[in-house]
């Protein structure tokens, strides 16, 4: 049996959640042949470098631009525009598959599952397609082409619901949640991994994602960060830079003005997310898809930063409203928000006990067997 999973690199859930599902299908199922692609880079190299650049300036220099787009485009001018264009592009994508004559296309991406139900409509292609929808909220560029969709997996039963009542199929939606890695159902030794990043086995300990390599919104979490640095209770910090050197460097100038070197560790880029999250009492980060679905996966409660306007704004609101997340509207507020948080067993602990509800740590091994069992 022969599976492409398609990507595209607007942001890094995409990629990683078709890593997931590759690495899963690897693992566990040696009779089939599996590859990735990135279906905007085959299709044209200077559309995917332009497009993908011009998401992540707007993201970081403006995001009120990326959230209207994403808000226009789930209907009229705009929508229609996308799903014209991705129609065309189509045509090229054809050419692969009829070198690589898939039995089943996995779509992280809505871009890819568009493509791939237009040929399938035109009669060119016969294979499944199977969409992995990345996100807490829909947007209905994921269902264009609905009818000639096989299997649609969501993260959780609320978005089921929409697709249903937009006319899909209930026997082709899948609340299995959004695919992270395996590592994150592993056992792991908590005291070991306390002591091998000198951090202390009775303290409080808070995971902070910086913002990754485009440091969106970068003065702000500084100050956020500083406000949790201060804050005067048996805590600990783990700090995630990314690949932002001068995040790195702002997060250690703080970290040092208030000499809190041995209770606050500041990393760079670390594989180690699975066991900082397995030691960790809440975290703070962005509301990308896949954070969150590994978050919940660990059952963490989590103070949301600096969401961009569209999905991730989605997302927090979601969040909130289950009652696992707190949204940092105002960096003003952090230090208020943290005092109510780390001072309260109660709250953290209600919070923690949400995420019961949404966690699905296997979803990555549930999707692959419903699509390969």
């Amino acid at each position: 049996m022969k599976v492409l999973i398609f990507y595209a690199s607007y942001g890094g859930g995409h990629l990683n959640a078709a890593k997931s599902i590759e690495a899963c299908i690897t693992k566990n199922y040696k009779n089939i042949n599996v590859e990735l692609i990135d279906c905007m880079k085959y299709i044209n190299k200077t559309i995917e470098k332009v497009t993908t650049s011009a998401y992540n300036e707007m993201a970081k220099k403006m995001p009120w631009a990326w959230g209207k787009i994403y808000d226009d485009s789930q209907k009229g001018t705009l929508a229609h525009i996308s799903s014209r264009s991705n129609q065309i592009m189509a045509i090229k994508l054809l050419k692969l598959l009829r070198k690589k004559q898939p039995d089943l296309i996995i779509s992280t991406h809505p871009f890819g599952s568009q493509m791939c139900s237009y040929l399938k409509r035109k009669g060119k292609i016969s294979s499944k397609i199977a969409t992995i929808m990345t996100d807490f909220a829909p947007h209905d560029q994921w269902l264009v082409g609905k009818d000639f969709v096989d299997y649609y997996f969501v993260a959780h039963d609320s978005m089921k619901e929409y697709l249903i009542k937009k006319e899909v199929s209930k026997e082709k939606v899948f609340s299995t949640g959004i695919p992270i890695s395996g590592r994150f159902t592993e056992k792991f030794d908590k005291e070991k991994i306390l002591s091998d990043f000198g951090l202390s086995t009775d303290k409080q300990t808070i995971l902070f994602f910086g913002g990754g390599e485009f440091g969106l919104g970068k003065t702000k979490t500084v100050r956020i960060f500083e406000n949790l640095v201060q804050f005067e209770g048996n805590t600990q910090i783990i700090a995630i830079s990314g690949k932002n050197p001068e995040m790195k460097e702002n997060f250690l100038n703080v970290v040092k003005s208030y000499n809190k070197e041995k209770s606050v560790k500041v990393l760079s880029f670390t594989d180690k997310v699975p066991e900082l999250m397995s030691i960790s009492d809440l975290v703070v980060t962005k509301p990308g898809g896949l954070t969150t679905s590994e978050s919940l996966a660990s059952h963490l409660p989590m103070v949301i930063i600096n969401p961009i306007p569209g999905q991730e704004k989605e997302n927090a609101e979601f969040l909130e409203s289950n009652g696992i997340a707190i949204w940092i509207k105002n960096s003003k507020e952090s230090k208020i928000i943290f005092e109510l948080l780390l001072s309260n067993k109660d709250k953290l602990a209600d919070m923690k006990q949400n995420t019961n509800k949404l966690a699905k740590p296997f979803s990555t091994f549930e999707i692959c067997k419903i699509l390969l069992a």
